[in-house]
């Protein structure tokens, strides 16, 4: 997830026409990450991925971070779904689960 386009690696992080890649802010491998915002429109943002065990698997937590106003609700639903999209299928499916 710290550098989802890194050669050599599964490509995963297909982004849609409004979003740029994220740049990595902060990292404790393999614990936890803070990416920036992937949406121009709202650069103040960050995503911020915890990683922690949950009864002997793994248990993903992203959250949004934004230091300006909070989104809407229809940006909200926007966000939320493409964080889904990302993680929970494209990046889930490039270890073909």
């Amino acid at each position: 997830m710290a550098h989802p386009k890194r050669e050599g690696t599964r490509s995963w992080l297909a982004l849609l026409p409004d979003e740029v890649e994220p740049e990595v802010f902060d990292t404790d491998p393999p614990k936890h990450l803070i990416w920036s915002s992937l949406w121009p429109s709202r650069p103040d943002d960050h995503v911020v991925f915890e990683l922690a065990d949950h009864h002997g698997e793994s248990a993903l937590t992203f959250i949004l971070l934004s230091a300006g106003d909070p989104p809407d609700d229809s940006k909200t639903g926007h966000i939320r779904k493409r964080m889904n999209q990302l993680l929970f299928a494209d990046l889930r499916y490039s270890y073909g689960q």
